[in-house]
C-alpha cells in the first residue's frame, strides 16, 4: 500500500491519507463492469437512483429536480425538500444485508462470491513516521473511496418504498433528497411526514 496526502489536509493527521493499491483498483475496476452489466441487463436498480447507469448522471438527477421544483412554482404549487445523508453509511455497511438483497435481485451465484471474497476478511494496519499499529479485522463497511462500493451501497437500499403521487425521491448512494409537493402547506407537512416514516 502507498499513502498519499489528501489535498489540503494536515499530514500529522493519520485521516489525512488515502490508500492506493494498484492490484486492487485493477480487481475493483475489472468487478464494477461486471456489476454494472448486470444491473443494467437486469434493470436491477431503482429509476430514483443516480450517478451509476447510462442516462443516469449525476448532473441529470439536479436538471430533474430543478425542473420539478419549477414546474411546481409555475403552477403555483408548494415544494418542501428533506436531505439525508446517511452518518457513517460505508463504516457501517452490513455486509450480510447486501449479499440478502443481491440474492433478491437474482445476482449469479459467482458474482455474489466474487463480491463476497473482495469484501471479507479484510484487515487494515496504520503506519505513521517510524510506528505501525497492530492488524486489525473489519467487521462491517467497505471502503469509500472504492470504485465499487457507491454501486454495492445503491444495490444495499435499493428496495426503499416507491414514492407515492406527490412525493419523489432523488437518490444517490448515500445521498437522499424526498420532495413533495402540496397546494395547501398543512398537506405538504402530512404527505412529507408519511413518506419519511415509510422509508
Amino acid at each position: 500500500m502507498i499513502s498519499i496526502l489528501k489535498p489540503g489536509k494536515d499530514p500529522a493527521l493519520p485521516s489525512s491519507y488515502r490508500l492506493l493499491d494498484t492490484i486492487g483498483k485493477l480487481f475493483e475496476e475489472i468487478v464494477l463492469v461486471k456489476i454494472l452489466h448486470r444491473v443494467n441487463e437486469g434493470r436491477l436498480m431503482g429509476k430514483e437512483q443516480f450517478g451509476f447507469r447510462p442516462s443516469h448522471s449525476t448532473s441529470l438527477q439536479l436538471a430533474r429536480l430543478v425542473e420539478r421544483i419549477t414546474r411546481d412554482f409555475n403552477e403555483n404549487r408548494l415544494t418542501r425538500a428533506i436531505f439525508l445523508d446517511v452518518a457513517k453509511a460505508f463504516d457501517s455497511f452490513w455486509i450480510d444485508g447486501l449479499f440478502y438483497q443481491l440474492t433478491l435481485l437474482k445476482f449469479p451465484s459467482y458474482k455474489v462470491h466474487t463480491i463476497s471474497s473482495y469484501l471479507r476478511d479484510w484487515t487494515f494496519q496504520t503506519s505513521f513516521q517510524t510506528a505501525t499499529s497492530s492488524r486489525r479485522n473489519l467487521r462491517a463497511g467497505v471502503a469509500q473511496d472504492g470504485l465499487i462500493s457507491h454501486v454495492l451501497f445503491s444495490l444495499y437500499v435499493n428496495n426503499m418504498t416507491p414514492p407515492s403521487h406527490h412525493v419523489d425521491l432523488a437518490l444517490y448512494a448515500d445521498d437522499t433528497a424526498i420532495i413533495a409537493t402540496s397546494r395547501k402547506p398543512t398537506l405538504l407537512v402530512i404527505t412529507q411526514r408519511t413518506s419519511t416514516v415509510a422509508e
